[in-house]
């Protein structure tokens, strides 16, 4: 019965698109990236990413120098052409005005491809601080070199930060996380599975090397790195799991600058303030309180020389990529080779504009913009948008569980949610950034710095609204909750294939109007629906309608904690259950908008396709990833979004049009029964 009715589906495809007639209708198919991507020995009801994606998958193994391959790297490829062809460019000018733009994209690129010079160097240009280390006598002193590391390099101790008050959205403050770990989170300090403890005994032999790059002797080097990971264990055991820094409001204690030197009396915070370049901070977010009070602890527990270590490897290691190729490889053995399974490192222009772009985003941006962005981009995106969130609209007045006096303010919410797409209307102001071709890390220091100091010099001023945290160039989107706002840059309106022309809607609706929808529903996930429509943290829900939207949620997790990836790790559904909200969203707003475009109504076939198979494959190829074992373990562990291929066969099989599209029925190992079928919006 399985097999029948997977074979039923895949020959109805099949069956469409060799019905085509004359030459042009199979030479459309043919070179129709949904159609070339089926594999056709997969069926749908067996494993529909597979059966969108095999083919392609098949055809094109992951490069050595690269972690997953796919649709996000084929667009990121063309991304970095088009940016290497601008650093070039920049970089071969000898009379750039000097503080120009090009001016300094063209010598940090330069200095990033001067492989010459950073092997001459080394480490040399690290040493100055390295010895500034090494003459710390006290708390004090660790205090502040800490500080220093904030600026330029690192984040030991805890995540600091300047940001938006989550009460008061209109105020920025200082925000204090746990943090100061060189592993991706808690879990890969205790897990004992067999990867788990690997990856543990891997890391000490790499911080080994590095202390050994920074010239300690064997024995010196082994102490070194079995002390700064007992330091590293014990920040661990006392954060808290990623899946417990969720919610917003337990993850929220606010504090008066006196009760944050209580807090962590051990700490000098006017030392710290200081060095980071801030005065009269009168209060501070504390996201998790416990965490400063056992450091408070571990301040004194552990010896000032052990604690000198720890800040050495955590300047060096993030700045270990912009030195010497014996640095740079000792790093990527480890976070790149045992972390995520990546066989060799990528080719060192490619790292370059990768960096460069990076860096010097906002610069790049304004070319970008100009040169590559096809004309009404913005345009386009507004209209998908816009219709994503009229579907929206009118999903929130059809709730069966949801009552009239918060449906009020939900569509409240979703009317005044800022929609920024395309590019921001002003640039951020890089003319204080120094840049030249002396010394490659003294660069990337330097742009760590100014992207330091524009977060710091925040304080004291009301919020920018129109401030984006992304770059045009930057194949991503977001939601931040403080603003009600979603941001999607103009490179998404890249779908390989369909170079310098739009696709057709099933494809824009299933790969950028689901990336709407994504981003629109992180405002009312888990989360999101903790903030009210100014940004800020306030309960606007009814006590009946909150229970009955986590009783959905429960669903949600229950549903990805049955995904199991790699080994026997499974997807942790608390960790990841915001993102698995956005994603089914999504879809499902993306769905229904296109039902509403002519391509839907006129049933208009494409090299074979319906429009039903178009969208839903089309959903399939914005998740055409493939990634290796490693790096899908890293992801379980550490990650909130799931991997690629639960991104696609989990909302769809929610979604009882696919079924119907795929002929799936009941025996098939993609149906799921309507009573597990999650619905939330």
């Amino acid at each position: 019965m399985k097999i029948k009715s997977a074979l039923i589906a895949t020959a109805v495809i099949t069956t469409t698109i060799i019905s085509c007639h004359n030459k042009e209708q199979n030479k459309a198919t043919e070179q129709d990236p949904l159609v070339a991507n089926i594999d056709s020995t997969v069926s749908p009801g067996q494993d529909f990413f597979l059966f969108a994606n095999g083919k392609w998958f098949k055809n094109h193994p992951i490069p050595a120098s690269e972690r997953s391959n796919g649709l996000w790297q084929m667009i990121g490829d063309t991304i970095n052409a088009q940016v290497h062809n601008l650093c070039e460019t920049c970089a071969s000018l000898t009379n750039a005005e000097p503080g120009s733009a090009k001016q300094k994209i063209g010598d940090f690129y330069f200095t990033a491809m001067d492989s010459v010079t950073q092997n001459k160097n080394g480490i040399a240009d690290l040493k100055p601080e390295l010895s500034n280390i090494d003459n710390i006598k006290d708390l004090a002193g660790i205090v502040k070199e800490a500080a220093y590391i904030h600026t330029v390099s690192g984040e030991p101790f805890f995540v600091f930060e300047v940001a938006q008050d989550d009460k008061i959205s209109s105020k920025n403050v200082v925000h204090i996380e746990q943090g100061g770990l060189s592993l991706p989170n808690r879990d890969f300090y205790f897990d004992m599975d067999a990867r788990a403890v690997s990856i543990r005994e891997k890391f000490v032999r790499h911080a080994e090397n590095m202390f050994k790059i920074m010239g300690y002797d064997d024995a010196r080097a082994h102490k070194a790195a079995s002390n700064m990971m007992k330091i590293e264990t014990a920040l661990a055991l006392t954060s808290r799991k990623k899946e417990d820094t969720r919610d917003p409001l337990k993850n929220y204690t606010k504090v008066t600058y006196k009760q944050l030197c209580a807090l962590i009396p051990n700490f000098n915070w006017q030392v710290f303030l200081s060095g980071v370049g801030l005065t009269n901070v009168d209060s501070a977010v504390v996201c998790q309180p416990e965490f400063l009070t056992a450091l408070n602890g571990y301040l004194t527990t552990f010896p000032v020389d052990d604690w000198k270590d720890y800040l050495k490897f955590h300047f060096i290691h993030g700045l270990s990529s912009y030195v010497d190729d014996n640095t740079f490889m000792e790093t990527f053995n480890f976070y790149g080779k045992v972390l995520i399974g990546v066989k060799e490192p990528k080719l060192r222009w490619k790292r370059a504009v990768e960096k460069t772009n990076s860096a010097l985003g906002e610069l790049i941006g304004q070319v970008y913009v100009t040169d590559y962005l096809p004309k009404g981009t913005k345009e386009k995106l507004l209209q998908i948008g816009n219709d994503i969130k009229a579907v929206y609209a009118e999903r929130i007045k059809n709730l069966d569980w949801m009552s009239a006096a918060t449906k009020e303010k939900a569509l409240h919410k979703l009317n005044t949610m800022i929609m920024k797409v395309g590019y921001p209307d002003k640039w951020k102001d890089m003319s204080a950034l120094k840049v030249d071709r002396q010394s490659y890390v003294k660069n990337v220091m330097n742009a760590n710095k100014w992207e330091f100091n524009y977060m710091i010099a925040k304080y004291g001023k009301p919020v920018d609204r129109t401030e984006w945290d992304m770059e045009p160039q930057t194949y991503n989107a977001y939601y931040n909750p403080s603003n009600n706002e979603i941001v999607v840059p103009g490179c998404n309106i890249i779908i390989p294939g369909y170079e310098r022309k739009f696709a057709d809607d099933a494809l824009l609706y299933a790969v950028i109007g689901a990336t709407f929808g994504h981003e629109m529903t992180h405002g009312f996930d888990d989360q999101g629906s903790q903030y009210d429509e100014n940004g800020n943290l306030n309960n606007w829900w009814t006590s009946e309608d909150s229970i009955k939207f986590h009783d959905k949620t429960k669903m949600i997790v229950k549903q990805f904690n049955g995904y199991v990836v790699v080994d026997s790790l499974h997807i942790n559904g608390e960790m990841t259950q915001g993102e698995n909200i956005a994603d089914l969203g999504g879809v499902m707003f993306a769905y229904e908008a296109f039902k509403k475009t002519k391509q839907y109504k006129e049933k208009q076939i494409i090299a074979g396709l319906n429009p039903d198979q178009r969208f839903f494959l089309g959903y399939a190829y914005s998740w055409m990833i493939n990634m290796r074992p490693e790096a899908l373990a890293n992801q379980v562990r550490s990650n909130e979004h799931s991997p690629a291929q639960y991104r696609v066969i989990g909302p769809v099989t929610d979604m009882p049009e696919f079924f119907s599209t795929f002929n799936i029925k009941p025996g098939d190992k993609m149906w799921r029964p309507d009573s597990l079928r999650v619905r939330i919006w």
